[in-house]
């Protein structure tokens, strides 16, 4: 494939055929290269020390870490691969894999898609974190299959896919590991990334050990790449075939007024209605004191702390705030709400007059507006938004969103509280951005579904 073709999303579904053809022109000697490449011992083995040896040193820091934040209360079977075997049946088998809550909610049309295809796929669903594990179980455990992924340990990852069995695994956004990808070449079973991204840090890491993590890039079948810049990085590390099939994320929000239990919240909560409110999502810790300092007078400011450990910190900085979690209910003097409670945020983003994207004023590299321009909202974001830069650049370019430093905050979210105008120009603004932007879910579809018919 040449470079302009290798970038180009205009036909991606004709890619995964042209992949089955040169697996079969290649022929047994083909496969057995990648057979004996995918089978060395000693790759294995040099892995899985450095995993262990990396463990050990590092073992103060992440057990402290695990302890504090109560994480040390997890699934540790399922961590090392154990769990149910699933029998394989008729239908082909895709395993879809996201590594957090971001990567799990970007998937949901994805899932949609494939399960309504004529091939009737079985979809499996894996996450890593607790968090992205629970995300996965409330969208897709009643349908579909939830499982965790294990640490990239040879022997769990190996106990991992006997149990699971796919004929493609799908990873969301990068997640390539060493074990994993050998294993699937040796056992043929395609790899494929979706909604591939290498942001500015990234690959810079990445360019540090080049030699050493090269040939897990070169073992993806395909990497379906959300844009240009994240397409040649994929290709500079060795993947080999690169497609720009755009961002699913804009796929993965609904476009809508209403979001059921939006106002049992507020009642909950005991938000007045007919004053402005200022939903910050996602925060990280200290923007709670940039936000409360900054809170227009008479407004009222309801924030959702990204990490569950960081919730004590922010109500220590918010005088008289009301907590979800204690089901405490707030009077007509609280200024401060906080949402110390998973899965809610989107009700939130529906209640607000104006939303200030978290992880965007501080020291961490932004989080996806998306969501609450879905809703209607005017969208304020600051300066840091190095992992959503493309996101936040197709807003900025249309007028559907405020980017600010911290110094312009308050004068910001006065102007807006007191001009609806302003608001609902920005809002509908934001809308049409997303509008504009969608499409990625389906040309990422048509690949996966073309290279299982091929594979299965």
């Amino acid at each position: 494939m040449d470079d302009e073709a290798r970038h180009d999303a205009r036909n991606p579904a004709e890619v995964a055929p042209r992949l089955g053809h040169d697996r079969d022109a290649e022929g047994g000697e083909a496969d057995a290269r990648r057979s004996q490449r995918g089978a060395r011992p000693v790759a294995f083995i040099v892995t899985d020390f450095a995993y262990f040896l990396a463990a050990i040193l590092t073992l103060p820091f992440w057990f402290t870490r695990m302890w504090w934040t109560g994480k040390l209360r997890t699934d540790w079977r399922a961590r090392f691969g154990e769990g149910l075997v699933h029998p394989r049946t008729q239908r082909p088998r895709v395993l879809i894999h996201g590594v957090s809550v971001g990567e799990v909610n970007a998937i949901r049309g994805l899932v949609m898609r494939l399960a309504g295809d004529r091939l009737r796929p079985e979809i499996f669903v894996s996450s890593t974190t607790d968090t992205g594990f629970q995300r996965a179980e409330a969208l897709f455990g009643r349908s579909h299959q939830v499982v965790r992924t294990p640490l990239d340990f040879t022997f769990a990852m190996r106990h991992w896919l006997d149990r699971v069995q796919p004929d493609l695994i799908v990873l969301v956004e990068l997640e390539l590991w060493p074990n994993m990808t050998r294993l699937a070449e040796m056992r043929r079973i395609p790899v494929v990334v979706v909604n591939g991204r290498l942001s500015d840090r990234s690959i810079r890491r990445y360019r540090r050990v080049q030699r050493f993590v090269r040939g897990m890039f070169e073992r993806a079948t395909i990497v379906l790449a959300q844009n240009r810049a994240s397409a040649d990085r994929f290709a500079e590390l060795g993947a080999p075939e690169v497609l720009v099939t755009g961002n699913m994320k804009w796929d993965s929000v609904e476009i809508t007024d209403d979001v059921p239990g939006s106002s049992q919240l507020r009642e909950a909560l005991g938000i007045p209605k007919g004053v402005p409110l200022v939903v910050a999502g996602s925060t990280e810790p200290g923007e709670e004191v940039l936000l409360r300092d900054a809170l227009p007078e008479g407004a009222r400011l309801l924030i959702a702390p990204r990490k569950p450990e960081w919730f004590d910190g922010v109500c220590a900085n918010l005088p008289g705030c009301v907590r979800r979690s204690r089901k405490e209910k707030g009077t007509a003097d609280t200024r401060f709400f906080v949402l110390d409670t998973i899965g809610e945020l989107r009700m939130a983003y529906a209640l607000s007059d104006v939303v200030v994207m978290g992880r965007s004023f501080g020291k961490l590299y932004g989080s996806d507006p998306i969501e609450p321009a879905s809703l209607g909202k005017p969208v304020v974001i600051g300066p840091r938004v190095a992992d959503f830069r493309d996101v936040v650049e197709a807003f900025l370019k249309h007028g559907g969103i405020v980017q600010v430093d911290g110094s312009a905050l308050k004068s910001t979210l006065a102007e807006l509280a007191a001009d609806p105008r302003k608001r609902a120009e920005i809002a509908y603004r934001g809308r049409e951005t997303i509008r504009r932007e969608q499409g990625g879910t389906s040309r990422t579809s048509e690949v996966l579904l073309a290279l299982l018919a091929t594979h299965a």
